[in-house]
């Protein structure tokens, strides 16, 4: 066998030769063919290549310069803010300066005001508060010639064109509408156009997702006091969709939020939240509020605040957390890690236990933030996704510190695949989508 086997091998060897002749032939047609081709189209090679760092970096940075950055939602600084929310210049996350070093072009700065007693005195208090705040963002825009006031989307596409950066006003915490739904027209007036009812604690018009901590009784307000919206606040939405205003349901609780989007017959956004599925945080978004906002054409804007990023599904995170807030006297129930460090009365005790939690939870990071990003893309699609940094009230994102540093946030969406048509559609053309439905479903002008 060994020998037939030889003899057949033997015989067969030109048979072979041939073959190869031919399918060397055949390849070296098809390389020249390549090679004509290449000369035509570009390297072929090159086009397969993996793209460097710095190539990569290069292309965001020049999608962020074509792209219209919008941020959804900032606090507007007091000389009483405390510096725990600013810079570590002492500055204002968003000050024109890092405006510009960020790109950015426009900029909600909401009018909002924090919990106090629903009193006579304390809706006063609450109004002064807000008064003073759209006092300081006028003057920030009278000091820089670079800031204007828009209130529209032409104003804000305007602006863009010329350079400057736009100055949207927005509203948080019914508490300074004093009981009063005409009081909207005021603020509407004063050029406020995103309206959201809520913040810490319930109040008259709505529900909210984080229910007020009563120190002397050292527990928590109901969970619920209206199911969702009073009647001041049904009123309130359909005042809101009259003027021209976009409805923002960032802090509302889940019943409210959803009955506000049924209510709205504009899209709404949600100005600042991120995504409950990934960070169990009462003010983040379940699924089913995400569904229904993008459904009805609206947009969830992702927060840089690291409490509302972390990942609470581990049992060592968790239990690591529970033992810093025992340590500090707090309570073991909370709606987010930090919760009532203001409720620490010695200043150092309070210090001490925010570099305690700082330690345990990590500062967050942008590409946790793009993670959310890509969780609502997955789940709902491009149009419905854009960014709210919650500057001035929250923060503590690696990497998005502040204003000026809104590239890292371009370069990790691309690094993720996104097109340059895609990352303009998250950093401002679905807020000025919504702001543009809003505006053309308003009531028409007696």
């Amino acid at each position: 066998m060994q020998n037939l086997s030889g003899k057949c091998a033997s015989q067969s060897q030109p048979t072979r030769r041939g073959v190869m002749a031919l399918l060397s032939a055949m390849l070296l047609s098809a390389m020249l063919l390549s090679a004509c081709a290449a000369t035509q189209t570009g390297s072929i090679a090159a086009a397969a290549a993996p793209e460097t760092q710095a190539a990569l970096v290069e292309r965001a940075q020049e999608i962020h310069r074509q792209s219209l950055v919008l941020d959804a939602h900032a606090d507007i600084v007091l000389p009483s803010t405390s510096k725990t929310y600013l810079g570590a210049d002492g500055l204002s996350k968003v000050d024109p300066a890092k405006l510009r070093a960020g790109g950015f072009n426009a900029v909600v700065m909401a009018v909002a005001v924090g919990p106090g007693p629903r009193t006579t005195e304390g809706r006063m208090l609450a109004r002064a508060e807000a008064d003073a705040k759209l006092d300081a963002v006028s003057q920030m825009i009278a000091q820089d010639k670079n800031l204007a006031l828009a209130l529209s989307p032409t104003d804000v596409e305007k602006l863009h064109a010329d350079a400057k950066t736009s100055i949207i006003l927005g509203f948080q915490n019914a508490r300074s509408l004093n009981g009063q739904v005409d009081t909207l027209d005021q603020y509407y007036a004063a050029g406020v156009r995103l309206f959201g009812l809520n913040h810490l604690g319930h109040n008259d018009f709505s529900d909210s997702s984080r229910p007020l901590y009563i120190a002397e009784t050292r527990s928590y307000e109901a969970a619920e006091e209206h199911g969702g919206l009073s009647p001041l606040g049904i009123a309130a939405v359909k005042r809101i969709n009259a003027l021209g205003g976009m409805i923002d349901v960032s802090q509302m609780s889940k019943a409210a939020t959803l009955q506000t989007i049924k209510l709205s017959r504009s899209p709404v956004v949600a100005s600042h939240s991120n995504v409950r599925n990934l960070s169990n945080v009462s003010r983040n978004l379940s699924d089913e509020e995400i569904d229904l906002i993008a459904e009805k054409g609206g947009v969830i804007h992702l927060a840089a605040f690291g409490a509302y990023l972390v990942d609470l599904s581990d049992p060592e995170l968790l239990a690591s957390i529970l033992k810093v807030r025992r340590d500090a006297g707090l309570p073991d129930v909370y709606s987010y890690p930090y919760e009532l460090y203001w409720e620490i009365a010695d200043p150092k005790k309070r210090q001490s236990f925010l570099r305690a939690m700082r330690a345990v939870i990590g500062p967050g990071s942008v590409d946790r933030l793009v993670d959310h990003i890509d969780y609502v893309v997955n789940r709902v699609g491009i149009d419905h996704v854009g960014i709210g940094s919650d500057f001035n009230h929250g923060g503590g994102v690696s990497g998005f510190a502040d204003a000026s540093d809104a590239l890292n946030v371009t370069i990790a969406l691309v690094k993720r695949g996104y097109s340059a048509e895609q990352v303009e559609k998250i950093w401002g053309k679905n807020f000025l989508r919504v702001f543009r439905a809003a505006q053309n479903l308003a009531d028409p002008v007696n």
